[in-house]
């Protein structure tokens, strides 16, 4: 069970993103650093305890973002590139902030949700679970938790494994119609949320969406 820690971060975790995020592909706001919120997201348990792993939803003055981090106690090995920043943690010490696209661990729980085997933990508050995260696995056989290539593009980032198996994870958040989610045809599993609007109300939308082989699927809760 992840446990949260009510101490301080230097920097912020917003500090680190907005200098980030403008590094992004899929990030349409100008140039320079925004001005973010932290409007929504959830966390993930490490079994081994090791890694802190939250999926966290930012806002800037006209889009969401969807953020998946995982949080180290020292350097991931391949992943220089990966890096969004370092942070000082008032409890742990130095902490290592990761594109979590990018760590195997992070994806590995993702995968991990979809299929039903973990839940979705609250943002905020340790051992709680999130209700308002859906997820949904319509395929058979096991889910891979490896994947081979990562590449991002305007809207997201997609990760690949062997035999046409991609997850593709939706940056650029959009809001479902009334608030229904509903997985894109084709799709063997998704994960969907909540979030923020920047301009005050709440919206729904696709956090990722699996697909296996190209075998269409359904949606279960």
């Amino acid at each position: 069970m992840a446990v949260i820690h009510r101490t301080e971060l230097r920097p912020s975790k917003l500090e680190l993103l907005a200098a980030w995020l403008p590094t992004r592909t899929w990030y349409h706001g100008g140039a320079g650093e925004p001005t973010l919120a932290k409007a929504g997201g959830f966390r993930l348990d490490d079994p081994a305890g090791e890694v802190g792993i939250e999926f966290m939803v930012v806002t800037d003055a006209s889009a969401a973002y969807l953020v998946p981090l995982s949080y180290r106690g020292a350097p991931l090995d391949g992943a220089e590139d990966a890096l969004v920043g370092t942070m000082e943690h008032g409890v742990l010490g130095r902490r290592w902030a990761y594109d979590g696209c990018h760590d195997p661990v992070l994806v590995g729980q993702l995968m991990a949700l979809i299929e039903g085997r973990a839940q979705a933990q609250a943002q905020n508050v340790s051992d709680t679970p999130d209700r308002e995260v859906a997820r949904a696995h319509t395929g058979t056989g096991p889910v891979p938790t490896e994947f081979t290539a990562v590449v991002d593009d305007r809207d997201g980032t997609e990760l690949r494994a062997a035999h046409d198996t991609t997850l593709r994870l939706h940056r650029a958040l959009r809001p479902a119609p009334d608030g229904r989610v509903l997985p894109p045809s084709g799709a063997t599993g998704h994960v969907a949320g909540a979030w923020r609007t920047p301009d005050g109300p709440r919206a729904r939308g696709l956090f990722a969406v699996l697909r296996t082989d190209g075998r269409s699927a359904g949606t279960s809760r």
